[in-house]
């Protein structure tokens, strides 16, 4: 009934390595520092290299050829001299394979961008009067003229601003990247821009404008609204750098000579909204200020890729709910805003209010995002941008602000509304698609797009909890799902910027703080409130986990060098802990610590497992213990959770250590990692495999760790199958350890359980938002209830990370255990009789890599297509395995040998 074929696929001798890239990100191009990186895909039916040849010039001049004896074809080092300033690049490479030589690749083009050390603009500031404080500043315009001779051969901006900013040469915008510079711990990193601008430029006369506004640096931050602490002046700096036909070059910078005006832009916050007032007229201009600006950080180039308007959608129905009172549904909960053509006449106000839910009576909804402090009113959720028309042919597009919605309440007294003329504008950071999916089961479908979505409405320049409420970039929210993000995505280059802010962010005790970039700088706010609740389990943990996880989707050894010292800085904070710190229910239990509590992590702050389904009164109604009781919630004792991460991030720092070559800090934590996991078995395991937790998560988090002992794990994993079955099938897990239910439960044999769950369609579950019409992923598993009322926020993308299971059990694609970076492939779908085929692709540091499998009766037939460089091993449900490379495919028995007999 088994039968293994390897389809032979052809290749050609002269065939020459593909997708060369840079790692550095770039708006038109790609912007690099002094030393780039440099990579590429083998020639197509190659196994491994033997060596590289690299070629390049610098500004149009041949640097040499570099040859390498390695197999080595991701990141090699720049083997040239250091760039210089905006030098600009080209370079091409062919490999000695076992096909023998290659020919060259096509030629790959970057530039360097402009170094710190090379400006010579000034900060200028704006001439701010007075203004109704922050959230509610205008933006204003900073301007020069310049008159530009002919024979332009080539012109680049370079640009970055304390504040976001928009660049425009003669009325035309620069570039097409938005929010810029991006969301930064902005007391020690900032990133530029540069753009190409040669066909900008006119013979005589042109203009030079920056718009600027409060931005991340000087805006609102986190559910109430507070001010950003980066600073309170904001700045610009801009150098134009223009090449003539004849050799001659010449470079205009922000100095004493711009002038500064209000723009039509009389208010503007990323949180609030954008008010555009496009009759206001024109301000008089007023000097810049120079060099005002505090301290700013050093100039840099970001490795992360911009963000865009990706796409541009209609609305799927506009319906007028009140005289005068329109409310768009655009079909996707998303992050951006809306692009308004039809203003109206001269005076015409329309008001824009942008939310996730509309009410029974049609109307937008926004009450369920209002923030709450115990003791304290609400605060009212509000994002909304404002237009005043001047009659003219104006266009509003507010990018002084980004919203998450998917439904809009526009207002306008006394008019019409041309539907044709709204658009949804999708905004976030433009990444390049890595992974795809689809099956036979149209829930499984609807449900990957979910998730797809809510992470890129959470990809705004940093990995956000929701694009609403908050927009703050949680530690804990993106180590559960990056795992997810590295199949969907390329997220490298994404996260490693988003590492800097933690890194900057880092108290000085070595303490990870909640969210990063902190606008409220906790660092140096020791007193505030949110200084006591930092320093959690599973959120500073980020620091050893992000990058562990990148390192084994992407193969970046730099990448975990360049984290090593914030890491060890958190662990050894977190270990100092459990040394010094005790719960007061071990003090009462014991005045003498125990020998094994000096491991045990649970005398600090922790969120613990968080927000675990909400169990029901005898009414039917949901208890929400954190709110009905929260200093109980706070005091209660989370070691088992803490514990379990302290063993974790322990023992990944001691393969990290190996990896750099660290081979006696290696020892140290893998010997400290072992005294960790001794202490969370004398506390937290009872015999037989049971934890004194006796919860869903708690089994899932020990054996997805790793700690139940072998012996333990199968009663271990039959408990955790008790517990859903008395749930009613349905899943009790929170926070931290859903995204690893159904992994764990179908690894040590319970894939039926596991399916079962997964297809669960009453809540909690996954298929509840789907069948309540979720178009991304909510916040509390009853973000819509039966009774149609909308509860926390509607797009939160970490119950989302299920959907890896798709990718690795569905489909079956998954990385050997000891691969790094694709270099092997283990194939071995989980059928069940909801699925009868599925497929999906991974596009990996190795090539693509693509997987179908097909039911027929009591046969499976799974075809893989790899690079010839990926070892491919396929398991088949009868337990058949075969090896190989490159396509292969196998047939065997639907169903394992265990099951026949």
């Amino acid at each position: 009934m088994t039968s293994i074929e390897t389809v032979a696929a052809a290749t050609r001798t002269d065939a020459a390595p593909s997708g060369l890239a840079v790692d550095v990100g770039g708006d038109q191009f790609i912007v690099s520092g002094p030393t780039p990186r440099l990579s590429w895909l083998l020639p197509r039916g190659a196994t491994h290299q033997e060596r590289y040849e690299l070629e390049a010039t610098v500004d149009g001049e041949p640097v040499g050829i570099v040859i390498r004896h390695t197999r080595e074809h991701l990141r090699a080092s720049w083997p040239w001299a250091p760039l210089r300033s905006t030098q600009r690049v080209q370079w091409r490479v062919r490999t000695t394979t076992d096909l023998g030589t290659s020919g060259w690749s096509e030629w790959s083009r970057f530039e360097a961008g402009l170094f710190d050390e090379d400006w010579t603009a000034r900060w200028i500031s704006p001439a701010e009067s007075d203004h109704a404080g922050y959230g509610r500043r205008p933006a204003h315009v900073l301007a020069t003229t310049v008159e530009v001779p002919e024979g332009v051969a080539s012109a680049r901006l370079y640009a970055t601003a304390l504040g976001v900013y928009e660049a425009f040469i003669n009325g035309e915008r620069v570039g097409t990247a938005e929010l810029s510079p991006g969301a930064t711990s902005y007391d020690r990193t900032l990133y530029a821009q540069a753009s190409d601008v040669g066909e900008s430029l006119r013979p005589g006369a042109n203009t030079l404008e920056v718009v600027l506004s409060d931005g991340w640096f000087r805006g609102q931050v986190g559910a109430f609204r507070e001010p950003a602490g980066w600073g309170t002046v904001l700045g610009a700096r801009a150098e134009l750098h223009v090449d003539f036909a004849d050799g001659s070059t010449r470079t205009i910078v922000t100095d004493g000579e711009w002038t500064s005006s209000r723009s039509e832009i009389v208010q503007a916050d990323l949180m609030a909204g954008q008010m555009t007032d496009f009759s206001s007229g024109h301000e008089a201009a007023a000097s810049v200020l120079v060099d005002v600006v505090h301290a700013p950080p050093a100039i840099s180039w970001s490795p992360a890729p911009p963000v865009r308007i990706v796409d541009t959608r209609p609305a799927v129905s506009l319906t007028e709910v009140a005289d005068g009172t329109w409310v768009a549904d655009f079909g996707q909960n998303a992050s951006g805003w809306i692009r308004l053509a039809d203003l109206g006449p001269a005076g015409t106000r329309t008001v824009i209010d942008y939310g996730e839910f509309v009410g029974p009576d049609g109307d937008l909804s926004t009450t369920h995002l209002d923030s709450v402090r115990p003791g304290e009113p609400a605060r009212p959720f509000v994002q909304r941008d404002e237009v005043v028309s001047s009659g003219g042919a104006e266009v509003f597009e507010p990018r002084h602000t980004v919203h998450g919605f998917q439904y809009a309440r526009i207002t306008r007294e006394g008019g019409t509304l041309d539907a044709s003329s709204l658009e949804m504008r999708v905004v976030h950071t433009d990444f390049r698609q890595t992974g795809t999916f689809a099956s036979s089961n149209d829930d499984l479908n609807r449900l990957h797009e979910l998730a797809r979505w809510s992470w890129l409405g959470n990809a705004v320049d940093i990995p956000t909890d929701c694009p609403t409420r908050e927009r703050l970039g949680w530690t804990g929210d993106y180590q559960i799902f990056v795992p997810t993000a590295t199949r969907l995505y390329d997220v490298l280059g994404f996260s490693r910027k988003w590492l800097q802010s933690v890194r900057d962010d880092q108290l000085d005790d070595g303490r990870i703080a909640n969210f990063s970039p902190d606008g409220r700088r906790i660092k140096h706010n020791l007193q505030h409130q949110l200084a006591m609740m930092t320093g959690s389990a599973g959120w500073g943990d980020a620091i050893v986990a992000v990058p562990w996880e990148l390192y084994l989707s992407y193969g970046d050894r730099e990448l975990l060098a360049e984290n090593w010292d914030a890491m060890v800085r958190w662990v050894e904070w977190a270990l100092g802990t459990a040394r010094t710190a005790r719960h007061q229910s071990r003090v009462e239990r014991s005045p003498e610590e125990q020998p094994h509590e000096q491991y045990l992590w649970d005398g600090s702050f922790h969120w613990g497992e968080w927000i675990e389904p909400k169990p029901r009164a005898a009414d039917g109604s949901l208890i929400d213990l954190i709110h009905s009781n929260p200093m109980a919630w706070f005091m209660s004792d989370k070691g088992e959770v803490g514990t379990a991460y302290l063993y974790r991030s322990t023992a990944t720092l001691a393969q990290i250590a190996q990896i750099l070559g660290r081979v006696t800090d290696a020892a140290t934590y893998a010997a400290t990692a072992e005294k960790v996991r001794d202490a969370w078995r004398t506390e937290f395991l009872l015999p037989g495999g049971r934890t004194v937790a006796d919860t869903q998560a708690a089994y899932v988090r020990a054996l997805s760790f790793g700690l139940i002992p072998d012996d333990q794990r199968q009663d271990a994993a039959s408990r955790l199958v008790q517990l859903i079955r008395e749930a009613g099938l349905h899943l009790g897990t929170g926070f931290l350890s859903t995204g690893d239910l159904l992994p764990v439960l179908t690894d040590l044999g319970h894939a039926d359980i596991a399916y079962a769950v997964l297809f669960q369609r009453t809540s909690p579950s996954w298929l509840a938002m789907v069948d309540r019409g979720a178009t991304t992923i909510w916040e509390d598993w009853d973000g819509i209830d039966e009774n149609g009322v909308a509860h926390d926020s509607l797009n939160h993308y970490s119950k989302g990370a299920v959907v890896r299971y798709l990718h690795t059990h569905v489909v079956g694609l998954r990385q050997a255990e000891s691969s790094v970076a694709w270099t092997d492939i283990v194939v071995q779908p989980i059928p069940t009789p909801e699925v009868t085929w599925a497929r999906g692709t991974h596009d990996s540091p190795q090539g693509l890599i693509a997987v179908e499998w097909r039911t027929e009766g009591d046969e499976i037939e799974v075809s893989v297509d790899a690079p010839a460089s990926v070892g491919v091993r396929i398991v088949l449900p009868d337990g058949t395995t075969s090896d190989a490379r490159g396509p292969h495919r196998a047939r065997g028995l639907h169903r394992n040998r265990e099951d026949e007999r």
